[in-house]
Formats: structure tokens, sequence, C-alpha cells
């Protein structure tokens, strides 16, 4: 089977590299055009290209893939199929048909639920128990195509946005190379999404970091590890940037009558603060301008007191 590999961010690596070790033939990787970062603006390639290039493979890097120059490009590969993860850009009815078997999409989640640009996250953050990966035949619409296959991967109490990525990412690769020869001899019966049981994972935004002290323990724990590690929580104390990287729920946590936000104790390695249902405890936090370390190392350089209100 021959395939054109469409993907950018870290995400889109597992699946690739899954597919060279598996010895599939990849003819060409297409990933978005390299972009100015940090301070000095220097162009950096995506994790994409990076790879490809370490395997030789040829990178197109299109700035819009529907653009009748990249068209005739990829009708030159003359593929068997185009397989898509997290490339960033829409293709045209032209393109989806363009392949003998068209193409397909690895999404990270158990599809109709979280379609859109943070499944993992907010998967999380919701408080679901389980996500994992679909491969879906693309269609026109936001992932919206018949599933061809899936893979439930658990979420625990530790995940983090950070790890459930890890997760998702192997398991990507590893059900993509599952499915190839089963979508080549034909024996997967595409299963059409139902619409009742849709939602959407809308893209984050570093403003959903900012804590809200009057939601519940619960929710404030669960978005800590969703956005871990990024955009990430954050709060305000002494009138800086305070991010939360770590947190659990306190035992006993019964509200103590205390405005939300409002630190009710201090420990040793530890800073407990009223939410609005609940008590929350901080173990892992960074300082703007500082670096990021367990509370035990932050309460060496500062002493919050009780009653002290965060935010």
């Amino acid at each position: 089977m021959k395939v054109v590999y469409m993907g950018t961010p870290d995400f889109a690596v597992g699946p690739l590299q899954a597919m060279l070790a598996g010895g599939v033939e990849v003819l060409a990787v297409v990933t978005q055009p390299d972009r100015p970062k940090g301070r000095s603006k220097e162009l950096v390639p995506s994790p994409v290209k990076v790879c490809a290039m370490q395997h030789q493979i040829p990178v197109l890097q299109p700035e819009r893939i529907k653009r009748p120059e990249a068209v005739e490009e990829l009708k030159q590969y003359d593929a068997d199929l185009f397989v898509v993860a997290a490339f960033g850009q829409i293709l045209s009815k032209e393109i989806l048909e363009m392949p003998r078997l068209g193409c397909i999409n690895i999404h990270a989640s158990l599809l109709p639920k979280y379609r859109g640009a943070a499944p993992i996250q907010w998967s999380i953050i919701d408080g679901e128990k389980e996500t994992g990966v679909t491969i879906m035949q693309m269609n026109e619409g936001l992932d919206t195509g018949d599933i061809l296959t899936q893979k439930i991967v658990p979420i625990t109490a530790e995940d983090t946005g950070e790890s459930l990525f890890d997760k998702l990412c192997e398991a990507g690769g590893q059900l993509l190379l599952e499915t190839l020869p089963k979508l080549e001899n034909g024996s997967i019966t595409p299963v059409k999404q139902d619409e009742s049981k849709s939602s959407y994972a809308k893209m984050l935004t570093k403003e959903l970091g900012h804590i809200d002290f009057s939601g519940s323990a619960v929710e404030i724990e669960r978005l800590v590890r969703g956005l871990n590690s990024w955009p990430s929580a954050y709060t305000k104390y002494e009138g800086k940037t305070l991010k939360i990287w770590k947190s659990r729920v306190a035992k006993n946590s019964e509200n103590e009558q205390q405005k939300p936000g409002t630190i009710v104790r201090v420990t040793d390695d530890s800073i407990y603060v009223q939410t609005g249902d609940g008590v929350l405890e901080l173990l892992e936090v960074q300082l703007e301008g500082k670096k990021r370390m367990p509370v035990k190392d932050f309460l060496r350089g500062h002493r919050p007191q009780a009653g002290t209100v965060l935010g």
C-alpha cells in the first residue's frame, strides 16, 4: 500500500513512525509550513517534518492544501491512501476522493464524542473515565466521517493532558497498523456516527486556565490536570501569576465557610484553598518568573498566611 501522510504536531509523529517501522511505503509527508518561534522568530519545522527528514521522505508544505498547485503536486504521487493526523488544514472534496482508498483520519477520541481541536484535554476536564482513538473515513465535515476502527484508552486519576497525549499517540500508531491491512482487503464495515451522541472539544486558550475558585475542588483538580502542560491552570498571588501544576481534593474537605480562593491553612508541604465546594490542596506550583517546583520548596521562599485570597 502506498501512502501519503498528512500531519503536523507531536501527536502525528507516532503514527508516522509506526507506519515506517511496519514497512508501509510512505511516498511523501504533507505538513504545515515552518513557523517563527520564540523571541528570535526563527523558523522552526513541525515535528512531523523533522521525522520525515530523518527518514529521507519528501516533504510538502503548502500554505493552503486546496490551492491548484498543491492539488496537482499531490496527484503526482498516485497514492492508494492519504492518512491524516492533526494536519491543521481542511481537505477539499477533490483531495478526499483522489486516492483509491480515500482519506482516513486518526482522531484522539471515541467519536462521535469530542470532535474538534482539543479532545484529549477536555476528556480529563469533563471527568471522563475513558477515551481512545478513532480511525475514520474522512468526509467534508469536521470529524463526521464513518468510523472504521476504535481503540479504548482508560483515563486514570493521575493522568494529565500530557500523559494522556502520550498514551493516545502510541495507541494511534498501533491502531493504524491494525487498520491498514483490513482497509486494503475490504474486511472493515464502516459505521456511521450517531449524531445524537456527538460533542465538541473547543480549542484551548490561555484564558481557559484562569481558575475560578467558586467551582468545586473536584472540577478545579480536573482542570489542573487537563491543562498540564498547556496552557496550564493559574491564579494570582501577591499580584503575580501562580501556575498550579499539581493538586488534589483534600480529604475531609468540607466547606469551611470561607470565601472561595481563600487559603485556609498552610503545612510544610501543602497549601489548602477553599473552593465553592470542598478544599483544594496545592502540591506543585510555579510563580511568575520562577521555576516549577513542589509546594514545599515554594514555601521556603514564600509563606502565605491563612486568610490570604488567591485570584
